[in-house]
């Protein structure tokens, strides 16, 4: 096995568009950023929580820091397919992003929350990883992770369909726009594929722009000229309030995408 270690550190804002606004943001981006190798990708993720969905609660409630634990999959994963555990954490508008590599059958029994020693040293479950420094400093984060919140579990299956692109000049700025975003808390392995209750209205998209310094003052104007403004966004935020909105009257159709159209104050309490 491979494994490598990855550590990101930046700035994402996170826009809703419409099909139109989808298609001229794109012809905005014509000469200045290109779709990556991958062209379109299906992306699966679990998030891992508590019982009480101790997590993502405190993450709703908008505080200036938060973090999630979640393994991500591109494409729908076989037993010996690289998964990435992801440790993403969010500081005052930054995005802290770790993760390291591993077989994704692999990698679910080493997050299996009965399968860790008492103390939460979830470190001592990995496979043969290296002694790089990054690399036990993730390890720590994930043993922390399992030490702090109890009982650790599979909670939501977050999947979307995503075109990521990069700047053709400026390598550090990346823009994603993921559509067909689905939730469930039900057949909580990836393996069971991508499907899932949507979260988005038909034709809207979510674009992401991830940039290390500062911001493309043209582009920024001519994304207001078209009505595009940051909104806050949390895919398993919106799948969770989806969910306690089934549980409280009985799931009805697009629960999850109400927010999407009720203005700045609910778009808040993402």
């Amino acid at each position: 096995m491979n494994n490598f270690t990855q550590v990101f550190q930046r700035v994402e804002k996170k826009y809703l568009l419409t099909e139109y606004q989808y298609h001229a943001i794109r012809r905005l981006l014509a000469k200045t950023a290109r779709v990556d190798s991958y062209g379109e990708s299906s992306i699966l993720n679990i998030y891992y929580d508590t019982p009480d969905f101790r997590l993502i609660r405190t993450s709703i409630d908008g505080p200036a820091y938060k973090e999630k634990l979640r393994l991500r999959s591109y494409g729908v994963p076989s037993d010996d397919t690289t998964s990435f555990i992801e440790i993403k954490k969010k500081y005052k508008g930054v995005v802290y992003k770790r993760r390291i590599d591993m077989p994704y059958r692999q990698a679910v029994d080493f997050l299996n929350p009965e399968g860790q020693p008492a103390g939460g040293q979830a470190a001592a479950c990995c496979p043969a990883l290296s002694d790089k420094a990054a690399e036990e400093q993730i390890r720590r984060e994930i043993s922390w992770f399992f030490s702090v919140y109890p009982h650790l579990a599979p909670r939501m299956v977050i999947s979307y369909d995503r075109i990521a692109m990069a700047g053709i000049t400026d390598p550090d700025f990346r823009v994603t726009f993921d559509r067909n975003i689905r939730w469930r808390t039900t057949d909580l392995d990836l393996e069971k594929g991508n499907g899932g209750m949507e979260i988005l209205q038909p034709g809207m998209r979510l674009m992401e722009l991830k940039i290390r310094g500062a911001a493309d003052l043209d582009l920024a104007r001519q994304m207001s000229r078209l009505h595009i403004f940051p909104v806050s966004f949390s895919k398993y935020g919106r799948g969770y309030l989806a969910m306690l909105g089934g549980q409280r009257t009985g799931y009805q159709s697009r629960s999850a995408m109400l927010p999407d159209l009720l203005g700045p104050a609910a778009e808040a309490a993402i």
